[in-house]
């Protein structure tokens, strides 16, 4: 059974899924690749998605949680072995496509578009913390819940956006 609940953040309204088990999604409402088939799921608070609140609620009052909801992401195995280095980069700091697209393929042979489009559907955004992957050149690039959230999630983990920018279209 797939559950679904609502969680107000400082940054706009989220969408929270769990299976029995595990956290499946989080969403921010109206984001890139927002999920169609929630329609079906039950609106309920499961302990999964209470422990998840609890996470994002000393996230976002700026404190590092030190305890994570179990994740169960669904995805390819491309994706998920890219969600698995996201999960590893620490609070506070960022990587680049290019930094992850390496750790993937250690001949250095994979791209970083093809770790681009596995970060931006990322089912997990802020607990597998995407927003904290930039540019090679500091450029703040696909975060599907928009570059604005990208930017006030970096901002609550006091990184420091000063070599950052959004690029023209």
């Amino acid at each position: 059974m797939l559950y679904t609940y609502s969680y107000f953040s400082p940054l706009g309204a989220m969408v929270l899924a769990s299976d029995d088990i595990a956290l499946t999604g989080v969403w921010f409402e109206g984001q890139k690749h927002f999920p169609l088939h929630l329609a079906d799921s039950e609106k309920k608070e499961t302990p999964v998605i209470k422990r998840t609140m609890d996470w994002l609620d000393c996230y976002f009052q700026g404190r590092q949680p030190e305890f994570t909801p179990p994740l169960r992401p669904s995805g390819t195995p491309f994706q998920i072995a890219v969600w698995n280095i996201l999960r590893k980069i620490p609070y506070g700091q960022t990587v680049t496509y290019k930094d992850i697209a390496r750790q993937i393929m250690a001949d250095g042979h994979m791209s970083a578009q093809a770790v681009g489009g596995a970060v931006g559907r990322n089912p997990i955004s802020v607990i597998i913390p995407c927003h904290r992957v930039v540019g090679s050149n500091g450029s703040l690039t696909g975060y599907a819940g928009g570059i604005e959230k990208k930017l006030q999630l970096l901002t609550i983990e006091h990184v420091d956006t000063t070599r950052l920018f959004v690029p023209k279209p």
